[in-house]
């Protein structure tokens, strides 16, 4: 099991990695907008901007949490809880494989 958990993670862990990439990458500067032009150009191009650089630091909150579960394969405390050591409930790693905390301690952050 613990085989299958890593491809899921090591494959989680490229997605993210591509997906950073991407979004680190130049923007493309053919449309031609600058922030002279339009109030409501630059004012959408800010508004854009602003929500990529929360997702991106989402993306790297998360390849953090999956590095992590990797190294608790490893140690062998996969499934335990990084904050309160209580076991993180098998569902939640379904669905989560990165969960690093359980529920009560995800959302006391």
């Amino acid at each position: 099991m613990s085989d299958d958990v890593r491809e899921v993670l090591l494959a989680k862990q490229r997605e993210i990695a591509s997906r950073a990439a991407d979004m680190t990458a130049a923007p493309d500067s053919t449309g031609g907008i600058s922030f002279g032009k339009r109030v409501g150009d630059g004012t959408s191009i800010a508004v854009e901007r602003l929500t990529q650089v929360a997702a991106h630091q989402q993306l790297l909150q998360q390849a953090e949490e999956i590095e992590r579960a990797l190294v608790k394969l490893d140690e062998g405390t996969y499934g335990v809880c990084d904050a309160c050591g209580a076991d993180i409930p098998e569902g939640r790693l379904e669905i989560h494989p990165w969960a690093i905390l359980c529920v009560p301690c995800a959302s006391d952050d």
